[in-house]
């Protein structure tokens, strides 16, 4: 059986992070198929890169040649490349977040029912996070009682995405919470169950009537158990700082820094699982797990990625948020 042939639409941070996974890839799994990206920038770098990796003039050759596309474009433009891919009958894999205008995205996943889609949430496939799980079986938390979400970053954007500053710093389609709080608030409806939001607020710099978000809290519920989530840019020297910390009758765990599994313990100090791993050395290993995730995904076999309603919740929360 040939492998899933994968097409990329947008060479940004993200796209060619995932081009370099999937020419990494078993191409009797997943293959690349092209890139096409509409900034003449992006197709000169992809390449000089990559030489060995079509480019295509237009989205609607690249999905005809593909049988999964993935849609690595700035948020606003997800739905309409998503629109496109599943009434051509093949498979779309969506960079998150699902999009910006919650209505659209309602009206695409209603219409979506029964579709290979999914969100590219690595959580999903995350070793960091497989070992939060293999503890709360073990009953290292007992009767969960509560969730902490914190992020927080020395600057946004972040120096690696520098590039796409033109966007990500602005309030129409970027920010922190869209980027970045998302992968949270997805990682507790994915363990806990539906989101609701109970009560939000937001900072936004001042004269700057389109800068993105500087601070934010939020309380809300994951199926019954409460989360608080805060948020802010400044109060830490590192590029990228999180903590997912679950507590509850027996003790607590959490995920710190993307890839990190801690455990709490009795003298209230973290210690670090046994093979837990920076996010730089766990980013190609969850990465393969995604691909994998995907061409099963695309083959119409059972997959453990974001699905469209999962990444709808998410989007919900986070955009009443941005709206203050």
């Amino acid at each position: 059986m040939a492998g899933i042939g994968l097409g990329f639409v947008g060479y940004g941070i993200m796209g060619e992070r995932l081009l370099r996974a999937a020419l990494a890839h078993d191409p009797a799994v997943l293959r690349p198929v092209g890139v096409w990206d509409p900034s003449p920038a992006a197709m000169a770098r992809l390449a000089a890169t990559f030489p060995e990796v079509l480019p295509f003039d237009g989205p609607e050759a690249l999905v005809a040649a593909s049988d999964c596309v993935y849609v690595a474009s700035p948020p606003a433009s997800h739905l309409d490349h998503a629109a496109a891919i599943l009434a051509a009958g093949k498979a779309a894999f969506l960079e998150k977040p699902l999009a910006v205008d919650v209505a659209a995205a309602e009206r695409l996943v209603a219409g979506a029912a029964g579709a290979r889609a999914a969100v590219n949430f690595p959580f999903a496939s995350s070793l960091g996070v497989a070992q939060l799980g293999a503890w709360l079986e073990e009953g290292a938390v007992g009767a969960v009682e509560s969730l902490r979400i914190e992020v927080a970053f020395a600057h946004w954007p972040r120096p690696w995405q520098m590039d796409a500053a033109g966007w990500l710093a602005r309030r129409a389609q970027g920010g922190f919470t869209r980027e970045v709080g998302s992968h949270f608030l997805f990682l507790a409806r994915r363990r806990l169950g539906p989101l609701t939001l109970l009560a939000h607020s937001v900072e936004y710099p001042e004269g700057d009537g389109d800068g993105s978000e500087e601070v934010i809290a939020a309380t809300l519920t994951a199926g019954a158990v409460p989360v608080r989530l805060s948020g802010r840019v400044g109060g830490t020297d590192k590029p990228d700082h999180n903590l997912w910390v679950l507590e509850g009758a027996a003790g607590a765990i959490r995920l710190r820094d993307w890839s990190v599994a801690e455990r709490r313990q009795p003298d209230g100090t973290w210690r670090e699982a046994a093979d837990a791993m920076a996010n730089e050395q766990a980013r190609p290993l969850v990465l393969k797990r995604q691909l994998d995730a995907v061409a099963a995904m695309a083959r119409g076999e059972p997959h453990p990625l974001a699905t469209l309603g999962e990444a709808l919740d998410v989007q919900r929360v986070v955009e009443r948020i941005l709206a203050g």
